[in-house]
Protein backbone atom coordinates (compact mmCIF):
# COMPACT_ATOMS: atom_id res chain seq x y z
CA UNK A 1 0.00 0.00 0.00
CA UNK A 2 1.01 3.66 -0.48
CA UNK A 3 1.77 5.80 2.12
CA UNK A 4 -0.67 8.30 0.90
CA UNK A 5 -3.26 5.67 1.31
CA UNK A 6 -1.90 4.71 4.92
CA UNK A 7 -2.79 8.44 6.07
CA UNK A 8 -6.46 7.84 4.51
CA UNK A 9 -6.75 4.83 6.83
CA UNK A 10 -4.95 6.65 9.83
CA UNK A 11 -7.50 9.84 8.99
CA UNK A 12 -10.74 7.42 8.79
CA UNK A 13 -9.15 5.53 12.00
CA UNK A 14 -9.39 8.59 13.93
CA UNK A 15 -13.46 9.84 12.54
CA UNK A 16 -14.24 7.00 13.55
CA UNK A 17 -12.99 7.09 17.07
CA UNK A 18 -14.29 10.75 17.03
CA UNK A 19 -17.46 10.22 15.68
CA UNK A 20 -18.14 6.33 17.52
CA UNK A 21 -17.23 8.23 21.02
CA UNK A 22 -16.13 11.43 22.77
CA UNK A 23 -14.59 12.26 25.63
CA UNK A 24 -16.04 9.46 28.86
CA UNK A 25 -18.13 7.46 26.25
CA UNK A 26 -17.97 4.34 24.89
CA UNK A 27 -16.98 3.74 21.30
CA UNK A 28 -20.09 2.36 18.85
CA UNK A 29 -19.19 0.39 16.27
CA UNK A 30 -20.64 -1.38 13.61
CA UNK A 31 -19.34 -4.57 11.70
CA UNK A 32 -18.34 -2.73 9.12
CA UNK A 33 -16.87 0.10 10.95
CA UNK A 34 -15.00 -2.33 13.37
CA UNK A 35 -13.02 -3.46 9.92
CA UNK A 36 -12.34 -0.43 8.58
CA UNK A 37 -10.56 0.43 12.06
CA UNK A 38 -8.56 -2.61 12.70
CA UNK A 39 -7.65 -2.12 8.65
CA UNK A 40 -6.50 1.48 9.68
CA UNK A 41 -4.50 1.05 12.89
CA UNK A 42 -4.15 -3.14 13.39
CA UNK A 43 0.17 -3.70 14.29
CA UNK A 44 0.57 -6.78 12.50
CA UNK A 45 -1.22 -5.33 8.78
CA UNK A 46 0.73 -2.71 8.87
CA UNK A 47 4.03 -4.84 9.41
CA UNK A 48 2.92 -6.79 6.48
CA UNK A 49 2.12 -3.65 4.31
CA UNK A 50 6.39 -2.44 4.92
CA UNK A 51 6.87 -5.69 2.67
CA UNK A 52 5.79 -3.80 0.05
CA UNK A 53 8.31 -1.14 0.78
CA UNK A 54 11.04 -3.77 1.02
CA UNK A 55 9.86 -5.12 -2.46
CA UNK A 56 10.55 -1.72 -3.83
CA UNK A 57 13.64 -1.43 -2.30
CA UNK A 58 14.66 -4.62 -4.02
CA UNK A 59 13.31 -3.46 -7.61
CA UNK A 60 15.48 -0.46 -7.42
CA UNK A 61 18.52 -2.24 -6.59
CA UNK A 62 18.45 -4.61 -9.13
CA UNK A 63 17.57 -2.12 -11.92
CA UNK A 64 20.78 -0.25 -9.96
CA UNK A 65 22.99 -3.29 -10.60
CA UNK A 66 21.95 -3.12 -13.99
CA UNK A 67 22.83 0.49 -14.92
CA UNK A 68 25.72 3.22 -14.94
CA UNK A 69 28.07 3.09 -11.68
CA UNK A 70 30.65 6.13 -11.01
CA UNK A 71 33.66 6.11 -8.84
CA UNK A 72 35.63 9.18 -8.04
CA UNK A 73 38.98 8.47 -5.93
CA UNK A 74 41.70 11.12 -4.97
CA UNK A 75 45.11 11.20 -3.08
CA UNK A 76 47.55 13.83 -1.64
CA UNK A 77 50.99 12.59 -0.63
CA UNK A 78 53.85 13.97 1.26
CA UNK A 79 57.08 12.44 1.67
CA UNK A 80 60.85 12.41 1.48
CA UNK A 81 63.63 9.69 0.41
CA UNK A 82 66.70 9.65 2.11
CA UNK A 83 68.43 12.64 1.16
CA UNK A 84 66.29 13.55 -1.60
CA UNK A 85 64.37 16.98 -1.94
CA UNK A 86 60.74 16.56 -0.02
CA UNK A 87 57.95 15.61 -2.59
CA UNK A 88 54.19 16.90 -2.65
CA UNK A 89 51.72 14.91 -4.95
CA UNK A 90 48.03 15.21 -5.62
CA UNK A 91 46.16 13.12 -8.02
CA UNK A 92 42.11 12.88 -9.14
CA UNK A 93 40.63 10.17 -11.06
CA UNK A 94 36.69 9.68 -12.22
CA UNK A 95 35.27 6.24 -13.70
CA UNK A 96 32.54 4.93 -15.37
CA UNK A 97 30.87 1.67 -15.93
CA UNK A 98 28.49 0.05 -17.54
CA UNK A 99 27.47 -3.51 -17.68
CA UNK A 100 26.37 -4.63 -21.38
CA UNK A 101 25.53 -8.57 -20.98
CA UNK A 102 25.53 -10.70 -17.55
CA UNK A 103 24.29 -13.56 -19.51
CA UNK A 104 20.88 -12.47 -18.81
CA UNK A 105 21.28 -12.46 -14.61
CA UNK A 106 20.49 -9.02 -14.32
CA UNK A 107 17.39 -8.82 -16.87
CA UNK A 108 16.03 -11.65 -14.84
CA UNK A 109 16.78 -10.31 -11.59
CA UNK A 110 15.06 -7.05 -12.42
CA UNK A 111 12.23 -8.98 -13.81
CA UNK A 112 12.05 -11.24 -10.71
CA UNK A 113 11.98 -7.86 -8.21
CA UNK A 114 9.22 -6.65 -10.36
CA UNK A 115 7.44 -9.45 -9.43
CA UNK A 116 8.03 -9.19 -6.42
CA UNK A 117 6.44 -5.62 -5.60
CA UNK A 118 3.50 -7.18 -7.27
CA UNK A 119 3.41 -10.29 -4.66
CA UNK A 120 4.16 -7.77 -2.08
CA UNK A 121 0.99 -6.09 -2.96
CA UNK A 122 -1.52 -9.09 -2.79
CA UNK A 123 -0.14 -10.33 0.35
CA UNK A 124 -1.19 -7.00 1.54
CA UNK A 125 -4.34 -7.67 0.41
CA UNK A 126 -4.61 -10.99 1.32
CA UNK A 127 -3.89 -10.05 5.12
CA UNK A 128 -6.54 -7.28 5.05
CA UNK A 129 -8.73 -9.51 4.16
CA UNK A 130 -7.83 -12.35 6.60
CA UNK A 131 -7.95 -9.45 9.10
CA UNK A 132 -11.97 -8.80 7.71
CA UNK A 133 -12.58 -12.22 8.36
CA UNK A 134 -10.80 -12.02 11.79
CA UNK A 135 -12.85 -8.97 12.87
CA UNK A 136 -15.68 -10.17 11.50
CA UNK A 137 -16.19 -13.54 13.39
CA UNK A 138 -14.73 -11.79 16.62
CA UNK A 139 -17.45 -9.24 16.44
CA UNK A 140 -19.69 -11.88 16.14
CA UNK A 141 -18.65 -13.86 19.02
CA UNK A 142 -19.05 -10.98 21.63
CA UNK A 143 -22.61 -10.91 20.21
CA UNK A 144 -23.28 -14.38 20.86
CA UNK A 145 -21.66 -14.34 24.10
CA UNK A 146 -23.70 -11.32 25.00
CA UNK A 147 -26.93 -13.28 23.89
CA UNK A 148 -25.68 -16.14 26.11
CA UNK A 149 -25.91 -14.05 29.28
CA UNK A 150 -29.26 -13.24 28.04
CA UNK A 151 -30.26 -16.40 28.35
CA UNK A 152 -28.43 -17.96 31.27
CA UNK A 153 -30.21 -14.29 32.95
CA UNK A 154 -33.05 -15.59 32.09
CA UNK A 155 -32.95 -19.25 33.24
CA UNK A 156 -31.33 -17.85 36.46
CA UNK A 157 -34.75 -15.47 37.16
CA UNK A 158 -36.93 -18.95 35.91
CA UNK A 159 -35.05 -20.80 38.60
CA UNK A 160 -35.59 -18.49 41.27
CA UNK A 161 -39.30 -17.69 40.56
CA UNK A 162 -39.45 -21.34 40.72
CA UNK A 163 -37.58 -21.83 44.16
CA UNK A 164 -39.93 -18.90 45.25
CA UNK A 165 -42.83 -20.93 44.07
CA UNK A 166 -41.72 -24.38 45.40
CA UNK A 167 -41.01 -22.74 49.15
CA UNK A 168 -44.54 -21.31 49.12
CA UNK A 169 -45.82 -24.56 48.50
CA UNK A 170 -43.56 -26.40 51.09
CA UNK A 171 -45.13 -24.03 54.15
CA UNK A 172 -48.22 -24.50 52.43
CA UNK A 173 -47.56 -28.11 52.91
CA UNK A 174 -48.27 -29.05 49.58
CA UNK A 175 -44.54 -30.57 48.62
CA UNK A 176 -41.61 -31.99 50.05
CA UNK A 177 -38.16 -30.71 51.58
CA UNK A 178 -36.82 -32.64 48.69
CA UNK A 179 -38.01 -30.08 45.67
CA UNK A 180 -36.78 -27.10 47.61
CA UNK A 181 -33.58 -28.62 47.86
CA UNK A 182 -33.23 -29.66 44.46
CA UNK A 183 -34.60 -26.42 43.26
CA UNK A 184 -32.15 -24.87 44.78
CA UNK A 185 -28.87 -26.89 43.28
CA UNK A 186 -30.30 -26.07 39.91
CA UNK A 187 -30.76 -22.03 40.52
CA UNK A 188 -26.70 -22.45 41.65
CA UNK A 189 -26.00 -24.84 38.72
CA UNK A 190 -27.76 -21.83 36.34
CA UNK A 191 -26.25 -18.93 38.37
CA UNK A 192 -22.57 -20.97 37.96
CA UNK A 193 -22.78 -21.50 34.17
CA UNK A 194 -24.02 -17.00 33.96
CA UNK A 195 -20.69 -16.35 35.81
CA UNK A 196 -18.81 -18.63 32.81
CA UNK A 197 -21.08 -16.39 30.23
CA UNK A 198 -20.10 -13.16 31.56
CA UNK A 199 -16.37 -14.07 31.64
CA UNK A 200 -16.40 -15.74 28.52
CA UNK A 201 -18.02 -12.32 27.10
CA UNK A 202 -15.02 -10.71 28.70
CA UNK A 203 -13.01 -12.48 26.97
CA UNK A 204 -14.03 -12.68 23.44
CA UNK A 205 -15.13 -8.37 23.60
CA UNK A 206 -10.88 -8.42 24.81
CA UNK A 207 -10.42 -10.16 21.21
CA UNK A 208 -12.37 -7.87 19.40
CA UNK A 209 -10.44 -4.76 20.99
CA UNK A 210 -7.10 -5.97 20.27
CA UNK A 211 -7.70 -6.88 16.81
CA UNK A 212 -9.11 -2.95 16.87
CA UNK A 213 -6.23 -2.16 18.79
CA UNK A 214 -8.80 -0.54 20.90
CA UNK A 215 -7.36 -0.47 24.47
CA UNK A 216 -9.07 -2.90 27.08
CA UNK A 217 -10.21 -0.44 29.37
CA UNK A 218 -12.06 1.11 26.54
CA UNK A 219 -16.34 -0.01 26.41
CA UNK A 220 -17.29 -0.89 23.14
CA UNK A 221 -20.91 -0.64 22.02
CA UNK A 222 -21.71 -3.06 18.87
CA UNK A 223 -24.22 -1.87 16.91
CA UNK A 224 -25.04 -4.60 14.39
CA UNK A 225 -26.67 -8.10 15.14
CA UNK A 226 -27.23 -10.46 13.33
CA UNK A 227 -29.09 -10.02 10.20
CA UNK A 228 -29.68 -13.03 7.89
CA UNK A 229 -28.15 -12.28 4.16
CA UNK A 230 -28.63 -15.34 1.64
CA UNK A 231 -25.74 -16.77 0.18
CA UNK A 232 -26.36 -17.66 -3.43
CA UNK A 233 -23.72 -18.55 -5.03
CA UNK A 234 -23.25 -22.78 -5.83
CA UNK A 235 -19.95 -24.75 -4.02
CA UNK A 236 -18.15 -25.18 -7.44
CA UNK A 237 -18.64 -21.94 -8.73
CA UNK A 238 -17.47 -20.60 -5.47
CA UNK A 239 -14.36 -22.72 -5.80
CA UNK A 240 -13.68 -21.97 -9.43
CA UNK A 241 -13.76 -18.45 -8.45
CA UNK A 242 -11.34 -18.66 -5.78
CA UNK A 243 -8.49 -20.94 -8.21
CA UNK A 244 -8.97 -17.41 -10.25
CA UNK A 245 -9.08 -14.80 -7.25
CA UNK A 246 -7.28 -15.88 -4.37
CA UNK A 247 -4.64 -13.68 -3.24
CA UNK A 248 -2.23 -16.14 -1.56
CA UNK A 249 -2.46 -18.67 -4.69
CA UNK A 250 -1.28 -15.63 -7.53
CA UNK A 251 1.70 -15.26 -4.64
CA UNK A 252 2.19 -19.24 -5.52
CA UNK A 253 2.15 -18.11 -9.41
CA UNK A 254 4.14 -15.78 -9.19
CA UNK A 255 6.73 -17.57 -7.05
CA UNK A 256 6.95 -20.51 -9.30
CA UNK A 257 8.09 -17.86 -11.64
CA UNK A 258 10.60 -16.18 -10.06
CA UNK A 259 11.84 -19.45 -9.43
CA UNK A 260 12.24 -19.84 -12.96
CA UNK A 261 14.35 -16.67 -13.16
CA UNK A 262 16.55 -17.70 -10.60
CA UNK A 263 17.29 -20.80 -12.88
CA UNK A 264 17.56 -18.18 -15.68
CA UNK A 265 20.30 -16.11 -13.42
CA UNK A 266 22.11 -19.41 -12.23
CA UNK A 267 22.52 -20.53 -16.51
CA UNK A 268 23.83 -17.13 -16.59
CA UNK A 269 27.06 -18.50 -14.73
CA UNK A 270 28.15 -20.48 -17.56
CA UNK A 271 27.97 -17.45 -20.31
CA UNK A 272 30.41 -14.50 -20.89
CA UNK A 273 29.86 -11.31 -19.88
CA UNK A 274 30.51 -7.85 -20.93
CA UNK A 275 31.25 -4.61 -19.35
CA UNK A 276 31.68 -0.93 -20.93
CA UNK A 277 33.90 1.27 -18.52
CA UNK A 278 35.31 4.82 -19.18
CA UNK A 279 37.76 6.94 -16.61
CA UNK A 280 39.50 9.86 -16.94
CA UNK A 281 42.31 11.28 -13.92
CA UNK A 282 44.72 13.87 -13.58
CA UNK A 283 47.91 14.19 -11.61
CA UNK A 284 50.39 16.90 -10.05
CA UNK A 285 53.53 17.49 -8.43
CA UNK A 286 53.37 20.37 -5.95
CA UNK A 287 57.04 19.78 -5.10
CA UNK A 288 60.32 19.92 -5.75
CA UNK A 289 58.83 22.14 -8.58
CA UNK A 290 55.25 21.89 -10.46
CA UNK A 291 54.67 18.90 -12.92
CA UNK A 292 51.06 17.55 -14.09
CA UNK A 293 49.66 15.16 -16.06
CA UNK A 294 46.32 13.97 -17.64
CA UNK A 295 45.11 10.70 -18.88
CA UNK A 296 41.82 9.10 -20.10
CA UNK A 297 40.70 5.73 -21.40
CA UNK A 298 37.90 3.81 -22.46
CA UNK A 299 37.50 0.22 -22.94
CA UNK A 300 35.29 -2.81 -23.20
CA UNK A 301 36.02 -5.90 -20.68
CA UNK A 302 35.04 -9.50 -21.51
CA UNK A 303 34.46 -12.25 -19.21
CA UNK A 304 33.80 -15.93 -18.92
CA UNK A 305 34.49 -18.64 -16.13
CA UNK A 306 35.27 -21.67 -17.85
CA UNK A 307 35.48 -24.03 -15.39
CA UNK A 308 34.38 -23.66 -11.71
CA UNK A 309 34.72 -26.95 -10.59
CA UNK A 310 30.65 -27.58 -10.68
CA UNK A 311 29.90 -24.41 -8.37
CA UNK A 312 27.57 -23.16 -11.37
CA UNK A 313 26.31 -26.24 -12.01
CA UNK A 314 25.36 -26.79 -8.32
CA UNK A 315 23.82 -23.29 -8.31
CA UNK A 316 21.61 -24.41 -11.40
CA UNK A 317 20.44 -27.45 -9.64
CA UNK A 318 19.65 -25.64 -6.45
CA UNK A 319 17.16 -23.24 -8.74
CA UNK A 320 15.80 -26.32 -10.31
CA UNK A 321 15.14 -27.82 -6.77
CA UNK A 322 13.66 -24.49 -5.45
CA UNK A 323 11.70 -24.11 -8.73
CA UNK A 324 9.99 -27.81 -8.60
CA UNK A 325 9.34 -26.66 -4.72
CA UNK A 326 7.13 -23.94 -5.55
CA UNK A 327 5.23 -25.81 -8.40
CA UNK A 328 4.15 -28.30 -6.07
CA UNK A 329 3.36 -25.57 -3.53
CA UNK A 330 0.98 -24.23 -6.43
CA UNK A 331 -0.76 -27.71 -6.60
CA UNK A 332 -0.93 -28.10 -2.93
CA UNK A 333 -2.39 -25.02 -1.79
CA UNK A 334 -5.13 -25.67 -5.19
CA UNK A 335 -6.14 -28.96 -3.27
CA UNK A 336 -5.74 -27.24 0.04
CA UNK A 337 -8.07 -24.07 -1.52
CA UNK A 338 -10.99 -26.40 -2.73
CA UNK A 339 -11.06 -28.59 0.23
CA UNK A 340 -11.20 -25.38 2.68
CA UNK A 341 -13.91 -23.90 0.69
CA UNK A 342 -16.26 -26.53 0.20
CA UNK A 343 -15.66 -27.88 3.72
CA UNK A 344 -16.50 -24.24 4.66
CA UNK A 345 -19.47 -24.13 2.28
CA UNK A 346 -21.04 -27.24 3.64
CA UNK A 347 -20.79 -26.14 7.38
CA UNK A 348 -22.33 -22.57 5.93
CA UNK A 349 -25.46 -24.83 4.55
CA UNK A 350 -25.77 -26.97 7.38
CA UNK A 351 -25.93 -24.24 9.67
CA UNK A 352 -28.50 -21.99 7.68
CA UNK A 353 -30.34 -25.51 7.93
CA UNK A 354 -30.21 -25.66 11.83
CA UNK A 355 -31.00 -21.69 11.81
CA UNK A 356 -34.52 -22.60 10.46
CA UNK A 357 -35.04 -25.94 12.57
CA UNK A 358 -34.46 -24.53 15.89
CA UNK A 359 -36.51 -21.21 15.10
CA UNK A 360 -39.33 -24.20 15.62
CA UNK A 361 -37.70 -25.91 18.60
CA UNK A 362 -37.28 -22.58 20.80
CA UNK A 363 -40.88 -22.19 20.12
CA UNK A 364 -41.97 -25.42 21.17
CA UNK A 365 -39.52 -25.15 24.10
CA UNK A 366 -40.90 -22.19 25.50
CA UNK A 367 -44.55 -24.39 25.21
CA UNK A 368 -43.47 -27.23 26.85
CA UNK A 369 -41.63 -25.20 29.50
CA UNK A 370 -45.10 -22.72 30.95
CA UNK A 371 -47.47 -25.45 30.50
CA UNK A 372 -44.92 -27.88 32.92
CA UNK A 373 -45.12 -24.87 35.49
CA UNK A 374 -48.66 -24.69 35.58
CA UNK A 375 -49.13 -28.28 35.93
CA UNK A 376 -46.46 -28.24 38.90
CA UNK A 377 -48.32 -25.33 40.22
CA UNK A 378 -51.88 -26.92 40.07
CA UNK A 379 -50.53 -30.31 41.38
CA UNK A 380 -50.25 -32.18 38.63
CA UNK A 381 -46.55 -32.45 37.98
CA UNK A 382 -43.38 -33.17 39.10
CA UNK A 383 -40.24 -31.64 39.43
CA UNK A 384 -37.99 -33.05 37.67
CA UNK A 385 -40.53 -32.09 34.51
CA UNK A 386 -39.75 -28.05 35.62
CA UNK A 387 -36.35 -29.00 35.37
CA UNK A 388 -36.21 -31.10 32.18
CA UNK A 389 -38.34 -28.28 30.20
CA UNK A 390 -36.18 -25.56 31.28
CA UNK A 391 -33.16 -27.36 30.30
CA UNK A 392 -34.39 -28.24 26.66
CA UNK A 393 -35.38 -24.64 26.72
CA UNK A 394 -32.27 -23.45 27.62
CA UNK A 395 -30.88 -25.57 25.11
CA UNK A 396 -33.03 -24.66 22.50
CA UNK A 397 -32.24 -21.29 22.98
CA UNK A 398 -28.65 -21.78 22.80
CA UNK A 399 -28.88 -23.85 19.26
CA UNK A 400 -30.70 -21.01 17.85
CA UNK A 401 -28.54 -18.36 18.79
CA UNK A 402 -25.54 -20.80 17.44
CA UNK A 403 -26.92 -21.83 14.56
CA UNK A 404 -27.27 -18.17 13.65
CA UNK A 405 -23.91 -16.88 14.64
CA UNK A 406 -22.58 -19.99 13.16
CA UNK A 407 -24.24 -18.76 9.47
CA UNK A 408 -22.73 -15.54 9.56
CA UNK A 409 -19.22 -16.60 10.69
CA UNK A 410 -19.39 -19.78 8.13
CA UNK A 411 -20.83 -16.73 5.43
CA UNK A 412 -17.94 -14.62 5.99
CA UNK A 413 -15.37 -17.64 6.07
CA UNK A 414 -16.40 -18.75 2.70
CA UNK A 415 -16.51 -15.34 0.79
CA UNK A 416 -12.35 -15.30 2.36
CA UNK A 417 -11.60 -19.12 1.14
CA UNK A 418 -13.43 -17.60 -2.17
CA UNK A 419 -10.68 -14.51 -2.31
CA UNK A 420 -13.44 -11.75 -2.13
CA UNK A 421 -11.91 -8.62 -1.97
CA UNK A 422 -13.08 -5.87 0.51
CA UNK A 423 -16.81 -5.17 -0.56
CA UNK A 424 -17.12 -7.70 -3.08
CA UNK A 425 -20.34 -9.17 -3.53
CA UNK A 426 -20.20 -13.10 -3.56
CA UNK A 427 -22.74 -12.90 -6.34
CA UNK A 428 -20.27 -12.11 -8.86
CA UNK A 429 -19.14 -15.48 -8.41
CA UNK A 430 -22.31 -17.28 -9.92
CA UNK A 431 -24.54 -14.46 -11.41
CA UNK A 432 -27.06 -16.75 -13.63
CA UNK A 433 -27.51 -18.51 -10.06
CA UNK A 434 -27.73 -15.12 -7.94
CA UNK A 435 -29.95 -13.98 -10.20
CA UNK A 436 -32.41 -17.25 -10.35
CA UNK A 437 -32.13 -17.28 -6.32
CA UNK A 438 -33.07 -13.68 -5.49
CA UNK A 439 -35.94 -13.87 -7.64
CA UNK A 440 -37.19 -17.07 -5.82
CA UNK A 441 -36.24 -15.48 -2.22
CA UNK A 442 -38.35 -12.12 -3.14
CA UNK A 443 -41.84 -14.22 -4.59
CA UNK A 444 -41.67 -16.23 -1.73
CA UNK A 445 -40.27 -13.59 0.99
CA UNK A 446 -38.21 -16.54 2.18
CA UNK A 447 -36.37 -14.54 5.14
CA UNK A 448 -36.36 -16.45 8.90
CA UNK A 449 -37.80 -14.34 11.56
CA UNK A 450 -38.05 -15.00 15.26
CA UNK A 451 -39.96 -18.03 16.40
CA UNK A 452 -43.36 -17.60 16.65
CA UNK A 453 -45.39 -18.86 19.80
CA UNK A 454 -48.11 -20.91 19.61
CA UNK A 455 -51.67 -20.31 20.15
CA UNK A 456 -51.40 -23.02 23.33
CA UNK A 457 -47.70 -21.09 24.49
CA UNK A 458 -50.05 -18.14 24.59
CA UNK A 459 -52.32 -19.19 26.74
CA UNK A 460 -50.10 -21.19 29.00
CA UNK A 461 -47.79 -17.79 29.29
CA UNK A 462 -51.19 -15.72 29.96
CA UNK A 463 -51.67 -18.10 32.98
CA UNK A 464 -48.51 -17.96 34.30
CA UNK A 465 -48.12 -13.85 34.12
CA UNK A 466 -51.37 -12.73 35.25
CA UNK A 467 -51.83 -16.15 37.29
CA UNK A 468 -55.41 -16.12 36.62
CA UNK A 469 -56.40 -19.70 35.24
CA UNK A 470 -59.91 -19.15 36.26
CA UNK A 471 -60.11 -16.54 32.78
CA UNK A 472 -58.62 -19.31 30.96
CA UNK A 473 -61.19 -21.76 31.56
CA UNK A 474 -63.79 -19.13 31.22
CA UNK A 475 -62.73 -18.39 27.99
CA UNK A 476 -62.24 -21.91 27.26
CA UNK A 477 -65.99 -22.26 28.31
CA UNK A 478 -67.11 -19.59 26.49
CA UNK A 479 -64.96 -20.86 23.35
CA UNK A 480 -66.70 -24.39 23.36
CA UNK A 481 -70.23 -22.95 23.85
CA UNK A 482 -69.43 -20.96 20.58
CA UNK A 483 -68.64 -23.94 18.84
CA UNK A 484 -71.85 -26.38 19.87
CA UNK A 485 -73.69 -23.09 19.22
CA UNK A 486 -71.99 -23.64 15.71
CA UNK A 487 -73.04 -26.67 15.33
CA UNK A 488 -76.48 -25.98 15.79
CA UNK A 489 -76.98 -23.48 13.55
CA UNK A 490 -75.69 -26.01 11.00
Amino acid sequence: MKKRGRGKLAVLAAALLLCGSTVGEAAALSIQEAVDLAIAQNTSLRITEMGEDTARADLKSARGANSFDFGLSGSLTDGKINNESRQDNGSLSLSVGLPIYSGGKNQAKIESAEIGVDAARLKTERAREDLRLSVIQAYYNVLEAKKKIEIGQETVEKYQAHLTNVEQLFTAGSKARLDVLRSSVELTNARQNLLKAENDHEVKLLTLKNLLRIDAKEELILTEDFKFVPFHPGMDACVDYAYLHRKDLLIDVYNLKQRELDVKAARAGFLPSLRLSASTGASERFNPGSDNSHNYQVGLSASWNLFDSGVTEAAVDKAKTARDQAELTLVKDKEDISFAVRQLYYSMREAERRFAVTKAAVSEAEEDYYIASEKYRAGQGILLDIIDSQEALATAELNFNSAQYDYARFKAAVENAMGLGLGEDPGIADPERTAEREAFFRERGIVPNGPRASKDYRRAKEIIDANTPAKWAEQAAKEAAEAREGKGDR
